[in-house]
């Protein structure tokens, strides 16, 4: 079976085609720049290659994807009858879903009325799933919720101390994100470390230019840093994580600034870059460490700092830890990053082995032997995730 697997944002468009026979990656992509000037799609399946062309809609952005894969020199398919089923990553499914599903128009209707909710994201994945039904008309669809794997939190995890009838109004609560990724490496740290999923207590740290973190007790979620929206918990990239709430009419009064405005802030001019004034990107702000630029060292401070809380806070929700796990473009290639955070963590047990932290993007128990507590990094697959769950529903 294969399963075509994409991930459709606002002006660009991910996509993998998996062959589920041994879950093997038969091509790979990225169209950029939708309906702006310069558009491409970038492609590796059968070699590699680019391609500038217009794209003003995701639908040429797609029926490029098709051509990619059905191409005479690059391709890997000979017809689209060979693709078995499309799996979407969709950002927001609120309570409506605590599992991914077949796509009808319920559970299209359901994906729109999230859209307040997810107003970056929730669209674009829609415009996908319309365009694949035109493109590929037949062809099984599938939605694979970022929030579904959240939705066994407590109420005591996810309800705001506001007024309940902000909840019951508007849905006001903590959603958490990335539920693919943080599903993924739980699940695979359980089966790295030979043990039963249900009989563990694991943290996973989802740290990339968007981070979160998870508490997982025998499967299942109990807390998670993001909230409402992706902007809460830690620090990141670009967006502040947790602040006092009156910081925002403080700011709107001070600085004449819009709610509009403040959100920008908050969301895209924040976080490290914030504190740092050099960049979002962590390899740039290790460099200006490196050339002793002090506010980059205070950026990379708070960011260490506020993952090592989250992390003491659900070992204490989970009343103990057998594995912390680190994924996402930092979390798996900065060995400063994982060091210094576990450097917190030793009154869990948790000790490091520099020799096994030494490493980029591979699985591996940096904890020294005796540790109480594993120490792994887990290179994350949301991709795969999307086509197993897919195959699952079709089933």
């Amino acid at each position: 079976m294969k399963i075509l697997v994409l991930n459709c944002g606002s002006s660009s468009l991910k996509y993998q085609l998996i062959d589920m026979a041994n879950e093997s990656v038969m091509a790979i992509g990225l169209c950029e720049r939708i309906g702006i000037e310069g558009s491409k799609i970038k492609h590796e399946g059968n070699g590699k290659y680019e391609s500038v062309s217009p794209m003003p809609t995701h639908t040429e952005a797609i029926q490029m994807v098709i051509d990619a894969l059905l191409d005479p020199n690059h391709g890997v398919i000979k017809s689209v009858d060979e693709v078995n089923a499309v799996g979407h990553r969709v950002v927001h499914g609120g309570e409506y879903f605590s599992s991914s599903v077949i796509i009808t128009e319920e559970v299209k209707n359901a994906v729109k009325e999230c859209a307040d909710l997810a107003p970056l994201h929730n669209p674009p994945n829609l415009i996908g799933i319309d365009v694949c039904e035109r493109l590929l008309p037949g062809k099984p669809q599938v939605g694979v919720f970022d929030t579904a794997f959240h939705q066994t939190m407590p109420e005591k995890a996810y309800l705001y101390a506001i007024p309940y009838e902000m909840y019951d109004k508007y849905k006001v609560r903590r959603y958490g994100f990335h539920g693919t990724s943080h599903k993924y490496v739980s699940a695979r740290a359980a089966e790295f470390l030979g043990k039963d999923i249900k009989d563990m207590k694991i943290i996973t740290c989802h740290l990339g230019n968007g981070a979160s973190i998870c508490a997982i007790d025998g499967g299942k979620v109990v807390d998670t840093s993001m909230g409402f929206t992706p902007l809460e918990g830690l620090a990141m990239g670009t967006r502040s994580g947790d602040i006092d709430p009156a910081v925002i009419p403080f700011l709107m009064e001070k600085e004449n600034m819009s709610v509009k405005e403040v959100e920008n802030m908050l969301n895209k001019k924040s976080g490290v870059l914030g504190l740092s004034e050099v960049s979002s990107d962590f390899r740039d702000i290790e460099g200006a460490v490196k050339e002793g630029n002090s506010k980059a060292a205070a950026a990379l401070d708070v960011y260490h700092y506020r993952v090592a809380k989250y992390v003491g806070a659900y070992a204490a929700a989970m009343n103990g830890v057998d594995a912390v796990v680190f994924t996402a473009g930092l979390g798996e290639n900065s060995s400063n990053t994982r060091k210094t955070v576990c450097e917190y963590l030793g009154f869990l047990g948790l000790q490091v082995d520099d020799v096994k932290n030494d490493c980029r993007g591979k699985e591996v128990n940096f904890a020294k032997d005796g540790s109480k507590v594993a120490a792994l990094v887990i290179p994350t697959n949301e991709e795969l995730v999307i086509a197993r769950d897919t195959v699952e529903c079709l089933k």
